[in-house]
């Protein structure tokens, strides 16, 4: 499965802190070599202020007691500047932590700095010293502190390139505490940002959508609403666009996303058109897994690539989120996605044939027989699918539906509708971009 993970296509798309987590997941499974993931994490360490990590870690590495003169230095400077940098940021952070004081803030940047001049004698060099000792504690790894003052920095901020810089800290930070909620507030305000703001260049624009879904991924799958709102974001035209010509990977989080949401979206027909036009430049069993059972009706290999997909999720940071019930340990995504693979297939299957012998629809769900009739069972009990079993030969018996014409009516504006609110935003796009 190694040759699935994503990690390395990831990796330079995240922030260095938001990269340990994955070696984390990986070095526990196993998936590569201890040692390679112990200098994986070495090299990250190297351009972190976390020294005493790297220092751990270096010890495990080598086997040794003691670590190199240099890390020593290195430790010794770090707490050097450390202090440099709170002496700086000091007298804003008193100020900051007095509540009877910071209730004179209001929303307008400029009267707070005014206030802060006239009243404290506080200028723009502590404000500007308050980024920097944010910025270096989130690189010590005291993620708390540094969401805190990246969150009252924004307040005095007035220069949109730091302030943005510090929105990206905020929600690194908060990533990484793993306050989904929170997260997901500043992941919406971070897009927001991207999508109004008039950037130098639109490669500039189209690097941050790169690294704003990247860093999502944390997000849409720990969080309740995740996997509604993946949806909601990357199947967006123009996030969409960005996945097809610059992170196709990403395509497994999306196709995921598609499988296992219960509510079943227009737009997934025009996803699986997505994933045929782009299984020439990049296929994993997930992606095939939909490419099968949609596009090649070739419902055996359908079967073989479920059993990949399961290996593909239990081996992925982000699918392969474990929870502890009792004694034992469970993937709920896995579980969710096989139940609804299964469902895509019984469903493209049936449509296609009128009469089917459980046996064979037991093969194809990757069931015995039993099991087979008893899951078909429920699903014709639970759902509006008009079928029923012949136990004597142990058929499925489909009964033919076709849409009548107020239906098909219906289905049809809906299509017209999505074009035409489509095209109304192409060209509002272009007549605002020609200053129109």
């Amino acid at each position: 499965m190694a040759q699935y993970d994503l990690t390395p296509r990831i990796a330079p798309n995240l922030d260095r802190h938001l990269v340990f987590p994955l070696l984390e997941f990986l070095q526990e499974l196993q998936l590569h070599p201890d040692e390679d993931i112990l200098k994986a994490k070495i090299e990250l360490l190297n351009h972190t202020n976390m020294v005493d990590y790297a220092m751990d870690i270096y010890k495990s590495l080598h086997h040794a007691e003691d670590v190199p003169q240099d890390m020593v230095e290195r430790r010794a400077e770090v707490v050097g500047r450390l202090k440099s940098l709170e002496e700086a940021a000091a007298p804003l952070i008193t100020f900051l932590q007095n509540p009877n004081a910071v209730q004179e803030l209001r929303s307008d940047q400029h009267h707070n700095i005014q206030l802060l001049n006239d009243k404290y004698q506080i200028g723009p060099n502590q404000i500007e010293a308050l980024y920097q000792y944010a910025k270096f504690q989130f690189e010590c790894g005291n993620y708390s502190g540094a969401a805190d003052y990246l969150f009252q920095y924004r307040a005095l901020c007035t220069n949109s390139e730091r302030s943005l810089s510090a929105l990206w800290g905020k929600l690194a930070a908060e990533i990484l505490m793993q306050n989904w909620d929170v997260a997901l507030e500043e992941l919406n305000r971070l897009k927001e940002n991207i999508d109004s703001k008039n950037f130098s260049s639109p490669m500039s624009q189209v690097q941050s959508r790169i690294w704003l879904m990247h860093w999502s991924l944390f997000i849409f799958f720990n969080h309740e609403n995740g996997r509604t709102q993946i949806i909601d974001l990357f199947n967006q035209d123009k996030y969409l666009n960005v996945i097809q010509t610059n992170a196709p990977h990403l395509l497994r989080y999306l196709a995921t996303a598609f499988i296992v949401n219960k509510r079943r979206r227009p737009q997934f027909k025009d996803f699986i058109k997505v994933i045929q036009q782009e299984q020439y430049s990049y296929q994993d069993p997930i992606t095939e897994f939909l490419a099968c059972v949609y596009i090649n009706y070739d419902f055996d290999a359908a079967q073989k690539k479920m059993k990949e997909c399961e290996q593909v999720i239990l081996n992925d940071p982000f699918l392969g989120k474990r929870v502890e019930e009792g004694n034992f340990s469970t993937v709920p995504l896995r579980d969710e996605f096989l139940e609804n693979a299964r469902l895509f297939i019984f469903e493209t299957y049936c449509r296609i044939h009128q009469r089917i012998k459980v046996g064979v629809l037991a093969e194809k769900l990757n069931l015995n027989y039993e099991d087979a009739e008893s899951w078909i069972v429920n699903l014709i009990r639970t759902s509006k699918l008009d079928a029923k079993i012949d136990t004597t030969s142990g058929t499925v018996i489909m009964e033919p539906t076709y849409p009548n014409v107020y239906e098909q009516f219906i289905e049809q504006t809906k299509g017209l509708s999505v074009r035409t609110y489509k095209l109304a935003s192409q060209v509002l796009e272009r007549t605002q971009a020609q200053g129109v």
